[in-house]
C-alpha cells in the first residue's frame, strides 16, 4: 500500500485541482493506496471540500486539528497514522508534480533506494529577496551541521516504512522535517525538476515565516550559533582589553583631554549590539529546551473521518 498524505491549511481552491491530478497518475502505478488530508486547523472550507471527495473515493482518510499547528505538526501527524508500506508527502496546490510519482515509487519499490526525494532547479515566480535569502540559509546551515540538505529540497519524497518508522522514533517537540530526513540517512535518489506555482490560493509562507522557520533548523540541528558567540566575546573581550591599554598609555604620555565621545558612544553601541545578539541566542536555545521539557503533544486532532 502507499499512503499519500496531503497537509492542508486553507486549500479549499486547489484540492478540487489536486485530487483529479493525483488520481491521473496513481491509478495506472496498479497498486493498493490510502489519501490522508491533514486538515492544519483551516478557516476556509477545505474540511468541506475533502468530505466532497471522500464521497467519491473511500480511500480518503481526513485527520482534522483543533486549531491551527503547523505544517511541522500536520507532516508528523500524517506519518504516524499512515498505514502504508511507502509513504509520501505531497503538497495540496499541485507545485508537487503527481507526475513525477511513478518514477519516485519505481525507485524506491526495486529496493535500490530507501526514499525519492525533490528538489527545485528554479525559483522562478518567487520574489527575489525570498530567493536569496533561502540561498542564503542552505549555504549557512550546511556549513554547520553535520548532515547535508540539499538546495531546493521539498517536503515532497516518497520512503519506505523502515524510514518512516526512524523519522517517528525522533521525538523532539521541535521538529524541522528538512533536517529530519538527511539525518535519519538512508539511501535517498534526489529527483529535480523546474519550479511550479500554485494551481491555485494563496501562499501561506510570509517572508517573517520563513525567517523564523530557518531559525528552527539551524537551532534545532546544530549549536554552532553558540560556539560563534563565545568567539565573538572572546574576541570582543580581547579588543576592548587592547583599548584600554591604549587609553592608559595615552593617558601616561601625552594626556587626556575631554575629547572623543562620538567614538566612545560608536565603540559603547557595538558592544550593546553583540551583548544583544549573544543574550538572543542563548535565549533561543532556552526557548527550544524549555519547550522540549514541557512534553506537550505536537497537536491534537478533533476528528478522524
Amino acid at each position: 500500500m502507499l499512503t499519500v498524505i496531503v497537509p492542508c491549511y486553507n486549500e479549499e481552491e486547489a484540492v478540487g485541482y489536486f485530487y483529479p491530478e493525483l488520481i491521473r497518475y496513481l491509478k495506472p502505478m496498479k497498486i493498493d493506496y490510502e489519501i490522508l488530508f491533514v486538515d492544519d486547523g483551516s478557516k476556509d472550507k477545505t474540511v468541506e471540500e475533502c468530505l466532497k471527495l471522500k464521497e467519491k473515493d473511500k480511500k480518503i482518510r481526513i485527520i482534522s486539528f483543533s486549531r491551527n499547528f503547523g505544517k511541522e505538526a500536520a507532516i508528523l501527524a500524517g506519518l504516524r497514522e499512515s498505514k502504508g508500506d511507502y509513504v509520501v508527502l505531497m503538497d495540496a496546490d499541485l507545485q508537487d508534480p503527481p507526475k513525477l510519482l511513478p518514477e519516485m515509487y519505481e525507485m524506491v519499490s526495486n529496493g535500490e533506494y530507501d526514499s525519492a526525494a525533490t528538489y527545485r532547479v528554479t525559483r522562478k515566480g518567487e520574489p527575489p529577496i525570498r530567493s536569496l535569502f533561502a540561498r542564503m540559509f542552505y549555504l549557512i546551515i550546511n556549513k554547520f551541521i553535520e548532515v547535508e540538505i540539499v538546495d531546493g529540497a521539498r517536503d515532497y519524497r516518497l520512503m519506505t516504512r523502515k524510514m518512516v518508522d526512524a523519522i517517528l522514533s525522533l521525538t523532539e517537540y521541535n521538529r524541522f522535517s528538512k533536517g529530519i530526513f538527511a539525518w535519519v540517512g538512508f539511501k535517498t535518489k534526489y529527483i529535480e525538476y523546474e519550479n511550479i506555482e500554485r494551481v491555485a490560493g494563496e501562499t501561506k509562507w510570509s517572508f517573517w515565516k520563513l525567517f523564523k522557520y530557518a531559525i528552527d533548523g539551524i537551532v534545532g540541528f546544530t549549536t554552532a550559533p553558540l560556539r560563534i558567540a563565545t568567539y565573538m566575546g572572546t574576541i570582543v573581550s580581547f579588543m576592548g582589553f587592547l583599548w584600554m591599554m591604549f587609553i592608559v598609555i595615552k593617558a601616561l604620555t601625552i594626556g587626556d583631554p575631554v575629547s572623543g565621545y562620538p567614538s566612545m558612544m560608536a565603540i559603547i553601541c557595538l558592544l550593546g549590539g553583540i551583548q544583544l545578539i549573544v543574550v538572543g541566542i542563548v535565549g533561543e536555545y532556552l526557548g527550544k529546551t524549555y519547550m522540549e521539557s514541557k512534553r506537550r503533544p505536537n497537536y491534537i486532532i478533533k476528528e478522524i473521518r
